[in-house]
């Protein structure tokens, strides 16, 4: 096995106060929001940032850096092209997770269950609140395509700015939103001498089941 020098010295030392039951909502989207509104008080670089993993039908396994764009008591909203490979995978294989890494925070979430398409009039909404080059943007990338340059991609998108040079770019039809509907969701907060704390939520029916896990 080869390794860079002394990357096993790479270490932190975690100082959190441990996690209780008691402490923690008997709603799981209510203590996300808590520790989700925590992260951007605390000025980390775009804490909606989650890693999304999705598989094919045969099991083959894929991550990406997606951004949360929208949640509720329904679940989790993120965006893409109905082309790429995430949303191919999730065709196949409609359940996903995603992971929140808060590492300067010492805490991570993970959320998984079922994945479904959002209404086109969510999509619609979403998509015409974005920046102008951000909308273009979504008509330029036939996402996960091979593509010979990136030529290829400032050409399209010269080329869209002028068709659409009156600002109103409408939704392409291959664009938007999916929702994960949470079955589990996980909380982990680092803790001393690795004592970490985990609380998982596991969803019954109408209600949720805490545990709490071994580190």
């Amino acid at each position: 096995m080869v390794s860079e020098p002394e990357i096993h010295t790479l270490r932190q030392d975690y100082k959190h106060d441990p996690l209780d039951e008691c402490g923690m909502s008997e709603d799981p989207v209510q203590q996300f929001r808590g520790w989700f509104e925590e992260a951007r008080a605390s000025g980390i670089a775009e804490p909606n940032a989650m890693s999304l993993g999705t598989a094919d039908a045969s099991g083959r396994v894929s991550c990406r850096t997606v951004l949360l764009k929208a949640y509720d008591a329904r679940g989790f909203v993120f965006f893409t092209n109905y082309g790429s490979r995430k949303a191919r995978q999730i065709a196949e294989n409609p359940q996903a997770s995603v992971l929140f890494p808060w590492v300067a925070l010492a805490r991570q979430i993970e959320i998984a269950g079922p994945v479904e398409k959002i209404s086109v009039a969510e999509s619609v909404a979403y998509f015409m609140s974005r920046p102008f080059g951000s909308r273009l943007g979504a008509w330029v990338s036939d996402q996960s395509s091979v593509i010979s340059s990136r030529q290829v991609l400032i050409s399209k998108y010269e080329e869209l700015k002028k068709r659409f040079s009156s600002g109103e770019v409408p939704r392409p039809e291959g664009w938007g939103g999916f929702r994960i509907v949470p079955e589990t969701i996980e909380f982990w907060q680092g803790g001393a001498d690795r004592l970490h704390d985990r609380f998982l939520y596991t969803r019954a029916g109408d209600s949720w089941e805490i545990s709490r896990l071994a580190p």
